[in-house]
């Protein structure tokens, strides 16, 4: 039984020793994956819950790799009570409450985007883990503005001006939109709220490709030490 019990342990060691190790490997793709199905769930008309359930396991997967202490405690507890909390909000259909944890929801893959960036930046060599944290930081960003623009127009009715309904998803494609600076114009925000986030989060993506280029360049040209 003992010996069994240290084989359960030393396995599950090695699980989170290789997960630390390609931590923001996994986040990518996890990332990805929900950009992707997420439309696709949509257009099946499919519950909003699955949409949600995918944001919330790349919430997790982007709070993990917050250094262990009361950072990663404190962003784990609330997670875990917005997510206990969501379907109780909505069974008791309280629009306000539901808004406010969405936006903790926001609030939490920002911090855990300004965590993966910093790493990216604080690199002291190119290597693929970096990479792959700056390209999160910058899906994160993405996916958790569109949200916050989706809570906008849930508390407040026609803040965005579209052809068709202003969903989640619509939400998260106008936020990419944003943030590459493409302007396609087919959605477009009305009040100064919504404009100035656009503005932010626009400038934010042109000023986060202009620092990660130059500390790229600035890492391959050091010399090497022999």
């Amino acid at each position: 039984m003992i010996d069994a019990t240290a084989v359960a342990l030393s396995a599950i060691h090695n699980v989170g020793r290789t997960y630390f190790q390609r931590r923001y490997t996994i986040l990518f793709y996890t990332l990805v994956f929900t950009v992707v199905a997420s439309p696709v769930i949509a257009s099946f008309g499919l519950s909003g819950g699955i949409i949600e359930s995918l944001l919330a396991a790349s919430l997790l997967t982007a709070v993990m790799p917050v250094e262990i202490g009361t950072s990663r405690g404190f962003l784990l507890a609330i997670m875990a009570a917005v997510w206990l909390a969501r379907p109780a909000i909505a069974w008791l259909g309280h629009e306000v409450l539901s808004a406010m944890t969405l936006i903790l929801w926001t609030l939490i893959g920002f911090c855990a985007a300004a965590v993966a960036l910093r790493y990216a930046l604080r690199g002291e060599k190119v290597d693929s883990e970096h990479l792959y944290a700056a390209l999160s930081a910058y899906l994160l960003a993405g996916v958790y503005f569109g949200l916050l623009y989706w809570v906008l127009e849930q508390v407040r009715p026609g803040t965005f001006v579209t052809a068709g309904n202003f969903s989640r998803t619509a939400a998260v494609y106008f936020s990419f939109v944003t943030l590459a600076t493409l302007g396609y114009g087919d959605i477009v925000p009305r009040s100064d709220v919504a404009r100035g986030l656009a503005i932010v989060e626009g400038v934010g993506g042109q000023l986060f490709l202009a620092v990660l280029v130059a500390r790229l360049l600035s890492l391959y040209s050091r010399p090497t030490e022999d």
